[in-house]
């Protein structure tokens, strides 16, 4: 679990890098960028955010692959890499994309969606030097699993950039 002021180290520390990030939010609807935003200075860092909650708008807005999500629907670890290395191009600035991608994507609840049980959930991290996805399986409301998402978006943001996140 991410310290309380993880946030305020981490936009600094960022900064101090010249490292941006863009995020691609499905199931967060927005409160991984609320979050990264909540602290001075953040727009050295975060170039912006988009929410694709409607599965059409991860191809459209992000470029996911339409196929892809016909085949398996939003909540799959492929998904989650291909929104975040989709948002860091869409998001460019001065044709440069961002140092960092992230997404998220899964079943915050109360039903299931698409055969994926309440609480599944697929967070993508993007850089120019790969593309990964964190598979996590939460437990809780759905404001809960919402706000754990985040906290470990966060902390996987921290560790890939070398920042300890407790």
């Amino acid at each position: 679990m991410p310290s309380p002021d993880l946030v305020a180290r981490l936009i600094p520390y960022l900064a101090d890098r010249g490292l941006t990030v863009a995020a691609a939010e499905s199931l967060t609807g927005g409160e991984l960028c609320a979050e990264l935003t909540k602290v001075g200075g953040a727009s050295a860092v975060m170039l912006g955010g988009v929410v694709v909650y409607a599965t059409e708008l991860k191809h459209t807005l992000t470029g996911v692959d339409a196929a892809l999500l016909a085949a398996e629907g939003p909540v799959h670890p492929e998904v989650a890499r291909q929104l975040a290395s989709g948002v860091r191009d869409a998001l460019a600035v001065d044709g440069r994309p961002a140092s960092i991608g992230l997404s998220t994507t899964g079943v915050a609840g109360p039903d299931p969606q698409g055969g994926r049980a309440v609480g599944t959930v697929f967070v993508g991290i993007s850089t120019a030097e790969g593309t990964r996805a964190v598979e996590l399986a939460l437990t809780g409301t759905r404001a809960e699993i919402r706000r754990e998402v985040v906290e470990r978006v966060l902390a996987e943001l921290a560790d890939e950039v070398g920042l300890d996140p407790s």
